[in-house]
């Protein structure tokens, strides 16, 4: 098993060695000159000698390469300079804003495993029936409706009309219920209905038959044969929800003025301040990577054969 992680940490260095200058050269490409930003952000008026003065204190006047090797020496110690907007350290303002966005992404992920699994369970045992509908027409629904516009027609019924729950800000644990549901609704149906799939696949089985009849209590033989087979699947679409749900904070922190790291980089692109767009994108780039890899450990570990096939090649 230690050989397999080990393999496993060393192909990811490429990937984000890869990442690192896709995100650097994004950048520098895009229309718009970073020291104008600069200058703007900090209310100077960018005159030629203005902009040329903080070319040079930024380093934009070296060649590219030059930049982002300097760029990535500094980023490996977390050192992604000073945000053109607050003139504050970049690391220390995402680390500021992180518990937040945290907090907010771990309750999603609370409500959509209490709610989808025991769902997606039914759903396959009771499959064509009522309850199977109408997951159906949930993960239909989901499919279809956008983050934001939940969002909205969330705080519209439950703090317009009814005045039950407080819409903008985070404080108490009531601040907590209508963005976690909105960022977790969608990932609910998806996993509903991965669930019963796997589940069904996993039902039709020679195992789950001679395991019948071996005369097991059929409780035992969907939770320890069925449920544990069916929840690889499971596992692979939560490594990459973590990374969505981190990331995908952004429109919904947004929209409910939830002071994390998502709505921070909102404001960093539209102002271009392009230090903290550079870690963000980087920041999330190894959530998505790390999770991925703790992703395919669970899944060997559930999988042996998975494990032994990695050690060999």
């Amino acid at each position: 098993m230690l050989d397999y992680i080990v393999k496993r940490l060393l192909s990811l260095i490429p990937v984000l060695v890869g990442i690192s200058i896709i995100t650097f050269l994004i950048l520098r490409l895009t229309p718009g000159d970073p020291a104008e930003a600069y200058l703007r952000l900090s209310q100077i008026p960018p005159t030629e000698a203005a902009v040329a003065a903080v070319r040079v204190e930024l380093g934009l006047d070296r060649p590219v390469v030059v930049q982002y090797g300097d760029w990535l020496v500094k980023a490996l110690t977390l050192d992604f300079g000073k945000s053109y907007a607050t003139h504050r350290p970049v690391w220390d303002e995402m680390m500021f804003l992180l518990p937040s966005t945290a907090q907010l992404a771990g309750v999603s992920l609370l409500f959509t495993l209490v709610i989808s699994i025991p769902m997606g369970i039914f759903s396959a045992l009771y499959k064509d029936g009522w309850f199977d509908n109408f997951c159906r027409v949930i993960a239909f629904t989901s499919a279809a409706m956008p983050n934001f516009w939940l969002g909205f027609m969330l705080m519209y019924f439950f703090a317009l009309k009814l005045d039950l729950l407080p819409t903008l800000g985070r404080g108490s644990w009531e601040h907590f219920i209508l963005p976690a549901v909105t960022l977790s609704f969608s990932y609910i149906a998806t996993y509903i209905r991965l669930l019963r799939t796997s589940m069904l696949e996993n039902l039709d089985q020679q195992f789950v038959l001679y395991a019948r009849a071996r005369g097991l209590k059929e409780s035992w033989v969907i939770g320890r044969h069925v449920l544990k087979n069916a929840m690889l699947p499971v596992v692979t679409a939560l490594g990459m929800s973590i990374g969505h749900l981190l990331s995908g904070s952004v429109i919904v922190e947004s929209v409910f003025s939830w002071p994390g790291i998502g709505r921070f980089c909102v404001s960093a692109i539209l102002n271009r301040d392009y230090p903290v767009v550079q870690c963000f994108v980087l920041m999330m780039a190894v959530v998505f990577v790390t999770a991925n890899l703790l992703v395919d450990i669970a899944y060997a570990w559930l999988d042996p054969r998975i494990r032994l096939k990695g050690e060999s090649s």
